[in-house]
């Protein structure tokens, strides 16, 4: 049996994300959302989310790149002057794992994210991390453990198969072959843990650019196993996005989540729950 989930990262970061995936799921085939709980846009998608029962709303967890939950006063080492986690993904992992006054701060952010999560009052349907930084060991960890104790039963591996892409087009180098055998240490944390996985994920080599005829040939070659495959749509490039992600394509992919002969040409059975 083949599945497939179709999910938008980054809900909360701006109100032009927001409304794609409102669209994207009520006219398209969107199944899934991951909402950044402390995202400028936050209050918005939690608004809509209470609005949409049957869309499936996770922790997008943020500790890279974008806004803490907590006060800078209260994880000074993690944030920036702006009280912002900073970009530079190699220093923050190298303090996350060899820090013990960092990964105390780091446990408490997480414990923060998937309490303001838990106060929206919506299902904890899934946790990811933002920029896949749960691939990193003390990051899953963390995410795993303290998710637990929210109820969480269902974590992403961003583990894409390197022969799958080869035969959609896409040659995948030494980088993407080692990411994809470096996800086996989440999946074991998270199957250690009691907690669910995909088997496969797709978004990472075509990241912002998930067009629709790109989507239709990974359809055909879908392997065995529930397959993610992930998005970051938007209505319009507004400033947020063209200062983040500034050659992503938001419009392109928001096309494509409301593109339905992606389920009526595929012989995959998908995995909703509309």
């Amino acid at each position: 049996m083949r599945g497939v989930v179709f999910s938008a990262d980054d809900f909360g970061l701006s109100e032009s994300v927001n409304e794609a995936i409102v669209q994207a799921h009520l006219n398209g085939i969107l199944d899934a959302a991951s909402l950044m709980i402390a995202g400028p846009a936050a209050l918005d998608a939690v608004r809509r989310a209470r609005e949409l029962p049957s869309l499936r709303v996770g922790l997008h967890l943020v500790v890279i790149e974008g806004p803490a939950v907590l006060p800078r006063s209260a994880i000074p080492d993690l944030l920036d002057a702006q009280g912002r986690f900073p970009s530079h993904q190699f220093r923050l992992g190298v303090d996350y794992f060899f820090r013990p006054g960092v990964r105390r701060q780091l446990a408490a952010e997480i414990r923060a994210q998937f309490a303001a999560f838990a106060a929206t009052g919506l299902t904890l349907d899934h946790a990811n991390a933002h920029k896949h930084m749960h691939l990193h060991p003390t990051v899953g960890r963390l995410m795993i453990d303290i998710g637990r104790e929210f109820g969480l039963r269902t974590v992403r591996v961003p583990a894409e198969p390197p022969m799958v892409l080869a035969r959609c087009g896409t040659r995948v180098g030494l980088g993407g072959q080692a990411l994809y055998h470096w996800t086996r240490l989440l999946r074991r944390q998270a199957h250690r843990a009691g907690i669910a996985t995909n088997e496969h994920c797709f978004g990472l080599a075509w990241s912002g650019h998930m067009t629709a005829d790109r989507v239709h040939r990974l359809m055909a070659e879908l392997p065995d196993g529930v397959s993610e495959i992930y998005f970051h749509p938007a209505t319009a490039r507004d400033a947020a996005l063209r200062r983040l992600m500034p050659d992503y394509e938001h419009e392109a992919e928001l096309e494509t989540l409301l593109d339905l002969t992606l389920l009526a040409k595929s012989p995959v059975h998908a995995v909703r729950n509309k």
